[in-house]
């Protein structure tokens, strides 16, 4: 089992994921010319990817979704609330799915099970993946953690972990009115890098072999804050953990 980054933050996200001959991306917030670009980064082509998990319906996660899954009529999954908040949008898609936020679905070799969580949108998830051996947890665009997320995720084999923003330079950032702050930081935003830690030292991390901080703010935070918070929450070296950034996402990573 492996799985890459595309690019990761507010002008667009998409991660892939694949075991044995099963290949899914999670989010397509790129449009379609830049999203065949860097698949190609990553050595991979459209026709390949078997279906698009779809985690809530802001933009930067639903991009390009119509115009490449339509190009390439690749399956595209979604929540119900998600796509009742897409209505209208979504008539060009051929092979559209839906799905309860507590749903495991199995897709080939893999599993996908969503995680419903706090954020500004209708129906948002979150998705663990597995190979029956692994687990892989993508977890950004969350205002907050709750028992229920730690229980789902503890004892993954690699997480995907939103670090949106440092408060400080949140809240001293003159160019964002204090109710635009108020709702990043609020409980149905976005995690920031203290908030990340807490919810990485709340879980089992015993088999962790990959921890990545992604969805970061270009203004409001840096990969070095958001390494050293990470890191003290896992009693390591600040250069173990990754950052998925918005231009180059990551390389393939294996388990």
């Amino acid at each position: 089992m492996r799985f890459a980054s595309l690019g990761s933050g507010s002008s667009g996200n998409a991660l892939l994921v694949e075991a044995g001959n099963t290949r899914l991306m999670i989010d397509c917030g790129f449009g379609l010319r830049d999203t065949v670009r860097r698949l190609q980064r990553l050595n991979v082509e459209p026709e390949t990817i078997d279906a698009i998990f779809i985690t809530h319906e802001h933009t930067d996660h639903v991009n390009g979704v119509v115009a490449f899954a339509g190009k390439f009529q690749i399956p595209v999954w979604m929540s119900y609330g998600t796509h009742a908040a897409l209505s209208g949008k979504l008539d060009k898609l051929e092979r559209l799915r839906t799905f309860d936020s507590h749903a495991t679905l199995v897709l080939g070799d893999l599993q996908v099970q969503a995680l419903p969580v706090p954020h500004d949108a209708r129906e948002p998830v979150q998705f663990i993946v597995s190979d029956g051996a692994h687990r892989l947890v993508s977890l950004t665009d969350i205002g907050a953690s709750t028992p229920h997320i730690e229980a789902q995720i503890s004892g993954c084999d690699a997480l995907v972990l939103e670090c949106n923003h440092d408060l400080d330079l949140l809240y001293n950032n003159p160019s964002y009115p204090y109710p635009l702050k108020q709702r990043i930081s609020g409980r149905f935003g976005h995690l920031h890098n203290e908030a990340a830690a807490a919810l990485l030292a709340a879980i089992d991390r015993s088999f962790l072999k990959h921890v990545i901080a992604a969805h970061l703010s270009r203004h409001n935070n840096h990969p070095d804050k958001a390494r050293a918070a990470l890191a003290q929450a896992l009693d390591c070296a600040p250069d173990w953990i990754g950052v998925a950034d918005q231009d180059e996402g990551f390389d393939w990573r294996s388990m």
